[in-house]
C-alpha cells in the first residue's frame, strides 16, 4: 500500500524543525555552562583591576597627581564593598570559601612528610591554595597602598614614605602579574580557561547554577558609586 504525503506538510515539517534548532542550540550551550560568578563580584573585579592599572601608569607627574588619588581611593571603596559582599552576598561570594581554601594550607604541606611519589601529592588542591593566596594577598595589600598614599598626599612623613608607597605599588603590580601567570598556567594544566568566569559570569562543564540572582541591581549600583565618586572629584 502506498502512503502519499502532500508536500506542503513536507515543506511544514522543515520549517518546524529549522526553528526549533536554534533554540535547542541554545538549550545545549545552557547545559554544558553554568553561572559561577554573580554580577557584583565581577564588577568588583574589573573596577578594581582598571583602579589598579590607571593608578600605576599616573603615579609619576603633578599633573595626574587627582587622577592617581582618585583612582587609589575608589580601590580603598571597591575593598570596602568586597569586604560587605563577602559578609552578606551570595554563597559562591563569601570570604568564608576563601578562608576554607586558606586554612588547608598548612594540611597541605604537612601531607608531604608522608608522600611515598609524586603522584600522592594533592595538586588540585595545591593550585587552589596558590589562587587564594594570590587574591588574599591582592586585597589585602590595598591597605598599605592607599593608607601610605594618604599620607603621602597630605605631606606627612617625608620621602621615607612616600618610598615606601611606591615599594609598595611596585610589590602589588608583582602580586597582579603572580595571579595572571596562575590563572594561564592554570588554564593550561585544567584545559579550562579560568579567567572565563569572571568575563561571562559562566564555567564550562555539567552541574547546578551556583548562582541563583545575578544581582543586576547591586552591580549597577556599585558602578553608580564609582561613577558618582569620579564626578565628584574632578567636576
Amino acid at each position: 500500500m502506498n502512503i502519499s504525503i502532500p508536500p506542503s506538510t513536507v515543506t511544514t515539517s522543515a520549517a518546524t524543525i529549522a526553528q526549533q534548532a536554534p533554540s535547542a542550540n541554545k538549550t545545549q550551550l545552557a547545559r554544558s555552562t553554568r553561572k559561577v560568578v554573580d554580577i557584583p563580584t565581577r564588577m568588583f573585579h574589573w573596577l578594581f583591576a582598571f583602579c589598579f592599572v590607571g593608578a600605576y601608569v599616573t603615579a609619576d607627574g603633578e599633573s595626574f597627581r587627582l587622577l592617581h588619588v582618585t583612582l587609589g581611593y575608589t580601590m580603598a571603596g571597591l575593598l570596602g564593598f568586597r569586604l560587605v559582599w563577602g559578609l552578606i552576598g551570595p554563597r559562591h561570594a563569601r570570604l568564608g570559601v576563601l578562608a576554607r581554601k586558606l586554612s588547608g594550607t598548612f594540611g597541605w604541606l604537612k601531607s608531604f612528610r608522608t608522600l611515598k611519589s609524586l603522584s600522592d601529592i594533592k595538586w588540585q588542591q595545591g593550585q587552589n591554595i596558590l589562587m587564594a593566596l594570590a587574591v588574599a594577598a591582592l586585597l589585602l595589600t590595598v591597605i598599605p597602598i592607599t593608607l601610605t598614599g594618604y599620607a603621602t598626599y597630605n605631606e606627612w612623613g617625608g620621602k621615607w614614605l612616600q618610598h615606601i608607597h611606591e615599594a609598595v605599588g611596585e610589590f602589588y603590580l608583582f602580586l597582579v602579574i603572580a595571579h595572571l601567570v596562575l590563572i594561564a598556567m592554570l588554564s593550561l594544566l585544567r584545559w579550562k580557561n579560568q579567567a572565563m568566569p569572571m568575563i561571562t559570569g559562566r564555567t564550562s562543564g555539567p552541574g547546578p547554577d551556583l548562582i541563583k540572582k545575578d544581582g543586576k541591581i547591586v552591580g549597577g549600583l556599585l558602578l553608580l558609586g564609582v561613577l558618582s565618586w569620579w564626578i565628584y572629584q574632578f567636576v
